[in-house]
């Protein structure tokens, strides 16, 4: 299993106030804003939350769920460990590698990807080792911004209903599920 090596916030929150604060013409503050400010901001996915970055590394994620990861283009870059055989040293050439493979793979992305990934990333209906390979990030996040990691949630989550329409897992029928959603949409924390 895929393990993250490395992690980061590259920006602060305050960077995400000051643009904010521009937009509606106030001065910037010296200051990091209150939880329940930034869980009104994720929720509004105002423009200024694409300010908040973060990066990271994985070490051991299998080449397939690379692939998965990759197909996510907006607010963020990946970075997956080249497979050329003159770039570093494979035990076959790169036509005989199979796709459970394992590589390292970095990436960056800012609060709105995070966001947008996790919809897709943290479904039951995608796949189970990619939603594991997410939800380290999420766990990530979580011990820097418990708000922000509170607000990525699956599909279902976000728009308070479940879209899968093919093979739905009906968790969105729970009684757990209406927790989760108003655990979601929660902006009173404590400062």
């Amino acid at each position: 299993m895929s393990k993250i090596t490395y992690f980061n916030q590259v920006t602060p929150w305050k960077r995400v106030l000051n643009a904010a604060r521009r937009t509606i013409g106030k001065k910037p503050l010296d200051k990091e804003p209150s939880d329940s400010w930034k869980a009104k901001m994720l929720l509004a996915e105002h423009s200024p939350i694409r300010l908040l970055e973060y990066d990271w590394v994985w070490d051991d994620i299998q080449q397939w769920i690379t692939t998965h990861l990759v197909r996510h283009h907006e607010g963020c870059e990946k970075f997956v460990h080249s497979q050329r055989q003159d770039r570093r040293e494979l035990e076959c050439s790169r036509d005989e590698l199979p796709q459970g493979a394992l590589n390292d793979m970095g990436m960056s992305a800012n609060a709105q990807a995070l966001i947008n990934i996790s919809r897709k990333r943290l479904c039951s209906c995608a796949s189970p080792e990619t939603r594991a390979a997410w939800k380290q990030v999420k766990e990530e996040v979580s011990k820097i911004d418990k708000v922000l990691a509170d607000k990525m949630v699956p599909e279902c989550l976000y728009r308070g209903f479940c879209p899968e329409f093919m093979r739905p897992c009906g968790y969105s029928k729970t009684e757990q599920f209406q927790k989760d959603l108003e655990e979601y949409r929660n902006v009173n924390y404590e400062d």
